[in-house]
């Protein structure tokens, strides 16, 4: 049995999984400065579960065991595992969210009876998970999946928050959708007013970003060989434009199929918890 968590900024949730069955098992606010008070958190919520799993917005070096978490300076640099499996006295396994959501979609989800599952994030910026066989990769670093970095936006290459510039996370995302607007048109505009608007008349903006986006996406499923992509993010709430990413991903990619590859997520608001138990159950048995 699994105790699963999902970590964020203000507030943790809590649930309990035996054979993908989530029960939850409440929330409770997020101690950011003080571990000692953050591992009170969690092992209050423990019972007879024999492991732990836990989603967070964070990426954990395979090698070191260490996380990199900007916003909860008590974890940042940390052996979270370690010194949470000290307290627990238990196994405890930590994962990015996005490779959570993406276990989540391949246990429960769009990817489920699929070997391969590439999930996407589309919402302020771009993210990913991979899962092969039904277990999460990390790769060195933790970064595997991290398909939003990387210099490969030549027009326009805007600076990125990770260093480099053009990477796809600049245009990619929400955010990006509209600093990409702002490029061509030289107007302001929402996101969602960006989205609305293509739907009614023809749009350069939402023309370059299928180009762009789907074009790196289709390098990355050729790759790796996804089954499928399902994708989550505020974007993926509009499902014509999830439609149009996948006709015009299907198009530049080698393996022709008229199956639907990118797809809109399937699994609620408890991805988080849903994908941490899943790996924890892959892992730990």
């Amino acid at each position: 049995m699994i105790l699963a968590f999902d970590i964020g900024g203000s507030r943790i949730k809590a649930a309990r999984s035996s054979g993908g069955l989530l029960e939850h098992l409440g929330e409770t606010a997020t101690p950011a400065q003080d571990f000692a008070a953050f591992a009170a958190a969690l092992t209050r919520f423990h019972t007879t579960e024999t492991a732990v799993a836990i989603s967070i917005t964070g990426v954990v070096d395979p090698s070191t065991g260490r996380i990199k978490v900007a916003n909860l300076p008590c974890l940042d640099g940390r052996n979270v595992a370690a010194d949470l499996g000290a307290a627990f006295d238990l196994p405890v396994l930590i994962l990015n969210d996005a490779d959570c959501f993406a276990m989540a979609e391949a246990a429960q989800g769009a990817g489920r009876d699929h070997r391969n599952v590439f999930g996407i994030i589309l919402g302020t910026g771009v993210g990913g998970g991979l899962v092969l066989d039904g277990r999460v990769v990390t790769g060195p670093g933790g970064y595997a999946g991290e398909w939003g970095h990387g210099p490969v936006v030549h027009d326009p290459a805007f600076a990125c928050g990770c260093g480099q510039i053009g990477c796809l996370d600049t245009i990619g995302g929400a955010r990006g959708l509209e600093r990409l607007h702002k490029h061509l048109t030289g107007q302001d505009a929402s996101a969602e007013a960006i989205i609305a608007a293509w739907k009614s008349a023809p749009s350069p903006t939402i023309d370059r970003w299928l180009a762009v986006v789907s074009g790196q996406l289709a390098m990355v499923i050729n790759l790796i060989g996804a089954d499928i992509v399902p994708v989550g993010g505020g974007l993926a709430n509009d499902p014509a434009l999830i439609a149009a990413l996948d006709a015009a991903t299907r198009a530049r990619i080698l393996r022709q199929t008229d199956a639907p590859l990118v797809v809109p997520a399937t699994v609620s608001a408890d991805a988080g918890l849903a994908g941490a138990a899943a790996a924890g159950e892959a892992r730990f048995g």
